[in-house]
């Protein structure tokens, strides 16, 4: 019979190297998602504590039952592995919520998300894009999600997936910590160079 004892978590290293997602068998935060960048905005929180004590942890994002680690040096997953189950396991047996409302507290609004969002679209990525006759637009922003349009020349480009994982949101994630997701809305089909086609 399972217990508070046996919380089984599964690594699977994602295909940047640098980042290892990690699966509980039970929700650690089903109140939403969490993306953390410090250990000052880890304070106060049982499980972003335990992992920002852990030496090279950079990022942390967490969602229902899933907590993405990222690394910023050169230790291999299966050593850093031993340390964050541990570390996700005591958060989930100390009794406390392992994620603060504090965090939650700190998040701007999603208007004000939006509208930080706004200028950096309009700022760093539509000059870069606009070069191949794109443009970017911010349809919404939900939570911690935002939510994109790509029009003009990346509309039913093949590139824009690319464009999106490689370049939108690195971009989005180092100046906007606090948006964890980037989902294209764009109907691609519709565009001058469609790539996703009907079945």
């Amino acid at each position: 019979m399972s217990s508070e004892n046996d919380i089984h978590i599964t690594g699977e290293p994602q295909l940047d190297p640098n980042v290892c997602k990690f699966t509980v068998d039970r929700p650690v935060y089903p109140e939403g998602s969490v993306r953390c960048t410090s250990r000052e905005m880890a304070e106060g929180s049982p499980l972003l504590e335990g992992l920002f004590a852990i030496d090279g942890i950079s990022q942390v994002f967490v969602y229902n039952n899933i907590v993405m680690v990222a690394k910023r040096n050169e230790e291999q997953w299966p050593v850093l592995g031993k340390q964050i189950g541990p570390a996700i396991r005591a958060a989930i047996r100390s009794g406390k919520p392992p994620i603060s409302d504090n965090v939650k507290r700190r998040l701007p609004s999603e208007q004000k998300l939006r509208e930080r969002l706004e200028e950096l679209v309009n700022a760093e990525i539509n000059p870069a894009v606009g070069q191949h006759g794109g443009r970017v637009e911010v349809v919404d922003v939900r939570g911690t999600a935002a939510y994109i349009n790509f029009s003009g020349g990346c509309q039913g480009c093949a590139a824009s997936s690319v464009t999106l994982k490689q370049g939108i949101e690195k971009i989005v994630f180092q100046h906007l910590p606090e948006i964890t997701e980037v989902v294209d809305m764009t109907d691609h089909a519709a565009g001058m160079n469609p790539y996703y086609t009907e079945a």
